[in-house]
């Protein structure tokens, strides 16, 4: 499990395909002092295993279920990540519970600046509008953010500079393809409802 806020933005370092699977190299000095192998990180929302460390670099393998319900299959080397260490037992849920899996993406198709604040207009499929509400979270690219505004084709974030500077969301230009996931209590709530007027 995850909280949204970023501990790290990492540099997609190398990617090789094997077969159907893809390795992936984040270099992510911030944080690779208290990872280990097997431990699980989000990178941009989507939870990896780490499968090698080596000085500041880490290493995973993204599964083609991985590829195809992510972004992160059409990233480049050099490319900016969000990263995150799953959090600790003990530690303090300064966002709100992200899972690291991946409902789908997103596409972002304005931004609108209000001085130093960014709004994001994300598109979205039903499949994800369904679980949004305006105050609710969702995670984009693993960043844990507040709904602003919902329609039937995608819904609305307000982005604050400390946002925009501490994670790869300063880096998005509209039409770049975003992961999404909505908040699981959500998911929860709408599945419960759906079988008692169903049963």
């Amino acid at each position: 499990m995850f909280t949204g806020i970023i501990e790290a933005v990492g540099t997609l370092a190398a990617i090789e395909p094997r077969g159907s699977q893809v390795g992936l190299a984040i270099e992510a000095p911030a944080i690779t002092a208290g990872v280990r192998v097997g431990d699980s990180i989000a990178v941009n929302g989507a939870c990896l295993t780490v499968t090698k460390i080596e000085g500041g670099r880490l290493f995973f393998d993204a599964v083609r279920e991985t590829l195809e319900r992510t972004s992160l299959g059409d990233q480049r080397a050099g490319a900016r990540v969000n990263v995150e260490r799953a959090m600790r037992a003990d530690g303090r849920l300064d966002g709100h519970i992200v899972q690291g899996h991946v409902d789908g993406t997103g596409r972002v198709e304005a931004l609108e600046r209000d001085g130093d604040d960014v709004t994001f207009r994300v598109a979205c499929g039903p499949e994800i509008a369904r679980y949004l509400v305006p105050k609710g979270s969702v995670a984009i690219d693993g960043v844990s953010l507040t709904v602003v505004d919902v329609s039937d084709k995608g819904f609305d974030v307000a982005l604050i500079p400390h946002t925009l500077k501490e994670t790869n969301l300063g880096d998005r230009r509209p039409g770049d393809r975003v992961n999404l996931e909505a908040d699981v209590l959500g998911k929860y709530v709408l599945n419960y409802l759906e079988r008692t007027r169903s049963g």
